[in-house]
């Protein structure tokens, strides 16, 4: 189904990364060391070490829990963007600040876009930069990935091409798992509420509807006006469950929740993996308790909403 939102009075600007995709050769080392990569965000890092494994140290830009949306690149980013091999980005306009980081780096390394090949949504005319967030899409980053590397190491493309088919194998299992138990959810059970609009493309891929207070960016507040508009809607439309988000403060969802009455059913993580010891240290991972939390709110009313008699849920 769809995302949506209340509409802003901010206008993004346009966002543009000039990007090379010039396959090369890497030189093999001597010492037989891993190339080294450079990956924009954490989400994306992960998909890249899982392909490459041992044949490459990953390096990435947004770390666990950060918001790409409003990152600022420190020099020591710039130092691991200017010794990197080969550099990883989303695209999509999802990283504002990617292009100055490469030009002021010097940087030699190719830089390659995960999301080639993909179509992609659009949200008051601009483009959804958060595709990951359907795993069938995720499937085409890993194939992106797996080119990549293959071309850039070939006597290892093998390897390479093992480690990306265990992966895809994964992610169709978790696809085909979510697809049978979201199907069978009924109508009145469809629609959630997050942060910001990052849900989208699972959106799209499992029917669902996902109501926000923030657009696809987390950096502007939404205005009184557009924040009592939303909870109208959220009374009239009885979403659900509300979700908080790793990367935003839980602020303004826990003011929804307590002006509906509508409960909070967990935290989704939507631009950015959790820290070590988390539940979504990984893509897959991720993307697994994210479906998790959302089945259990969406497969299970809230207690207070039930009918201890008859098991029915009349609200």
């Amino acid at each position: 189904m769809t995302s949506e939102h209340i509409p802003r009075c901010v206008i993004s600007l346009t966002r543009a990364l000039v990007l090379t995709h010039a396959l090369i050769v890497l030189p093999a080392s001597a010492a037989g060391d891993p190339i080294r990569i450079v990956a924009s965000f954490s989400i994306l890092g992960d998909m890249v070490q899982k392909v490459a494994g041992d044949l490459a140290t990953v390096n990435t830009i947004v770390g666990p829990d950060a918001d790409a949306h409003v990152y600022h690149p420190t020099v020591a980013d710039a130092q691991a963007v200017a010794k990197a091999d080969l550099i990883f980005v989303n695209g999509f306009g999802f990283e504002t600040w990617g292009q100055t980081l490469i030009e002021e780096s010097g940087t030699s390394a190719t830089i390659h876009v995960a999301t080639m090949g993909i179509t992609p949504l659009e949200v008051d005319g601009t483009t959804d930069p958060h595709a990951w967030n359907s795993l069938a899409n995720g499937m085409i980053y890993v194939r992106n990935i797996t080119h990549v590397l293959q071309q850039s190491m070939p006597a290892h493309a093998q390897t390479i091409g093992n480690n990306a088919d265990t992966f895809i194998g994964e992610l169709q299992r978790l696809d085909t798992e979510a697809r049978a138990r979201l199907s069978a959810l009924p109508a009145d059970r469809r629609t959630v509420v997050t942060a910001h609009d990052a849900f989208g493309y699972l959106a799209a891929a499992y029917n669902l509807t996902f109501l926000a207070p923030q657009g696809i960016d987390t950096d502007a507040e939404p205005s009184a006006r557009e924040l009592a508009m939303l909870i109208e809607q959220l009374k009239a439309q009885s979403p659900a469950a509300l979700f908080v988000e790793n990367i935003a403060s839980p602020a303004l969802v826990e003011q929804i929740s307590k002006e509906t009455g509508i409960t909070i059913g967990g935290r989704l993580f939507s631009d950015a993996l959790s820290e070590r010891g988390g539940p979504a240290t990984s893509y897959l991972a991720m993307f697994r308790h994210n479906l998790s939390a959302l089945l259990d709110a969406l497969e299970h009313p809230p207690v207070a909403c039930r009918d201890t008699d008859t098991g029915n849920t009349p609200c």
